[in-house]
């Protein structure tokens, strides 16, 4: 029997979803409290690797990921010059095993549509548009008051609500967010037949331009510059802004460019990092994903990390005949250092762009993907 009966999910993104479709599958009562109306709305593609599709394997969606999803194998570095000469060409480590691609590009909202579908499929009770107002706790469960006068006691309440979680303020849990320095634009766009894996180019006027396809006819591309306000800008001037960004690169780039058209696909968004220290855990309430850990997208971890949270966790819950201390230590003595590598190398690698130096970016690279390739 599982060491919980009933859980309270708090956040209903990656890291949340997939926690409620492992511990639904062993018979918990699991309720997933999402503040969004709708989690399908936000966002524009996201960068899957391998280790990241061993977790979506298990949860039973990698037929419907894969059939949303554009699969590819390598990567490709681009130049910076009038013709985004391609520099280096090298097959990207299938972290997730033999038998899955390397990489896979798809909408965001479709993924999140997805993990839903599953969670509520195995019985998952989804509260959209609802948060928590207060949560009270003893030896033996939470006590959770809702925002719209509901209330409920659960066994365990996992805050898995991003990056600046409510849950983590509500238990008294202080963590500095910092910005790295960068900021990236992002649009979600259609794909021309020239662009068929990521490329990334370094330099130019930004620090990163790249690009990933995320479907048939899809793409989202982004381009890195230095962190600066660009909230006062409309809709239409975000647009324009990434257009002129963009107009330095080149090779796809020219093709992807035509296509940039809609002011309501771009966004613009900080990098930011944090780490909290073990635990991640204060009593029966337990912190996992960006709650706990978040990087900047340039090794593209962040997702892989907070599903493999998801799935640790879960593991331990259903498998431990009762809940105590000795299950968060567990669950962090296997997570913490996992996620601390790829934080920080995720850093280190925009702080050798910032900072203008030749870093080692295979070697870097490598050691986390050596590392992302065992399970966790």
């Amino acid at each position: 029997m599982p060491a919980v009966q009933n859980v309270l999910v708090v956040g209903g993104g990656a890291a949340g979803a997939a926690s409620a479709i492992l511990l639904a599958e062993q018979g918990v009562a699991v309720e997933v409290a999402e503040a969004n109306p709708d989690v399908t709305t936000l966002g524009s593609g996201i960068t899957l690797q391998g280790n990241a599709l061993r977790v979506l394997r298990r949860l039973g969606v990698w037929e419907q990921v894969s059939a949303k999803g554009y699969a590819f194998n390598d990567l490709g570095i681009r130049a910076p010059d009038p013709h985004g000469t391609v520099v280096a060409e090298f097959p990207d480590a299938r972290t997730g095993g033999p038998e899955l691609p390397a990489t896979l590009g798809m909408y965001r909202p479709d993924l999140a549509a997805i993990l839903m579908q599953r969670a509520t499929e195995l019985g998952a009770k989804v509260r959209f548009g609802s948060s928590f107002a207060e949560l009270t706790q003893d030896d033996h469960g939470v006590d959770v008051r809702f925002s719209d006068g509901s209330s409920g006691r659960y066994d365990l309440v996992i805050g898995a609500d991003g990056i600046r979680s409510a849950v983590r303020r509500a238990i008294g849990v202080e963590l500095e967010t910092r910005s790295t320095g960068m900021g990236i634009w992002r649009v979600f766009a259609p794909r021309p037949a020239s662009v068929t894996r990521t490329d990334l180019i370094y330099g130019g006027p930004s620090y990163i331009a790249g690009y990933c396809p995320t479907g048939e006819d899809t793409l989202y591309a982004y381009i890195v510059e230095k962190v600066q306000d660009r909230s006062g800008l409309s809709p239409a001037e975000k647009l324009a802004t990434m257009v002129e960004l963009s107009q330095a690169y080149h090779g796809p780039w020219d093709d992807i460019r035509p296509g940039l058209t809609d002011p309501s696909r771009v966004n613009y968004t900080r990098f930011e990092t944090h780490l909290l220290d073990a635990p991640w855990n204060r009593g029966r309430v337990v912190l996992i994903g960006d709650a706990a850990h978040t990087c900047p997208p340039t090794l593209a971890q962040g997702a892989a990390m907070a599903l493999e949270d998801a799935a640790v966790l879960a593991e331990l819950l259903t498998t431990a005949e009762q809940l105590d201390q000795s299950v968060f230590d567990v669950f962090t003595v296997r997570r913490y250092e996992r996620a601390k590598l790829v934080v920080e190398s995720s850093v280190q690698l925009g702080q050798w762009l910032i900072d203008g130096v030749r870093g080692d970016v295979p070697g870097l690279m490598g050691k986390v993907s050596a590392l992302v390739s065992q399970p966790a």
